[in-house]
């Protein structure tokens, strides 16, 4: 299968550069390329995408407020055909990478990320998974994260009242960034076990994706910002 992606940026010299890792690719194919928010909008409309690479500071639209478009209803429930979303820029802040998971992207990476991660990205996020492990996304997520001891009297406990014990358990370890390998092991289940667990909750809960877990902790006070490396 063919995975179409969209490139994003104002720096034509950039996009240059991803499409020539990406097009060495047998299973990636460039679809489309914008130079702006605004211009990616306008480009989809008339080109399928499944993945776009957008870049956050642009001229018009930014890109959380791009992917915020592209991602969400106006509701801001996520749309269920939208193309996935992985930012990369250059600002190595995580105000930005929150604003945009927030906005209902499926990853955060910075542009020197390694060509081997940025495909594996690209390919993970197209097969419905979130890129909440790599070290960007992780450490926001640790600097974010500090599970209160008490989760069931937590503000935000009714958010996870259809869970089971143990699925808040899984839940609460998805919030931390943690895989299913590291959750595994955390609470000695086996993987496909934890796989089950996750895909439970995130149909309980109405997410689409791990990324949007850890928002939905974040915002409902399940973790706390604040926490120290």
């Amino acid at each position: 299968m063919t995975i179409r992606v969209m490139l994003v940026d104002d720096q034509e010299l950039l996009r240059t550069g991803f499409r020539m890792i990406l097009q060495s690719q047998g299973d990636i194919e460039i679809a489309a390329e914008a130079g702006d928010g605004a211009q990616a909008l306008e480009r989809l409309r008339h080109t399928p995408v499944d993945v776009i690479l957008m870049d956050v500071r642009m001229p018009r639209l930014d890109g959380v407020q791009a992917t915020r478009r592209i991602c969400l209803a106006e509701d801001g429930s996520p749309l269920p055909n939208a193309p996935r979303v992985l930012i990369l820029t250059t600002f190595d802040l995580d105000e930005y990478a929150f604003a945009a998971l927030k906005a209902g992207a499926s990853g955060f990476l910075l542009k020197d990320v390694p060509p081997t991660e940025l495909v594996a990205a690209i390919r993970a996020v197209h097969g419905g998974d979130a890129v909440v492990a790599p070290t960007t996304t992780r450490r926001m997520i640790d600097r974010f994260a500090e599970v209160l001891p008490t989760p069931s009297t937590a503000p935000g406990s009714d958010v996870i009242a259809p869970l089971t014990e143990r699925e808040r358990e899984v839940f609460l370890l998805v919030a931390q960034g943690l895989s299913n390998g590291e959750i595994a092991a955390r609470l000695v289940l086996s993987e496909a076990t934890v796989k089950t667990h996750v895909g439970r909750i995130l149909a309980k809960l109405d997410l689409r994706d791990r990324v949007q877990a850890v928002v939905l902790a974040y915002e409902a006070g399940l973790i706390r910002a604040g926490a120290t490396d």
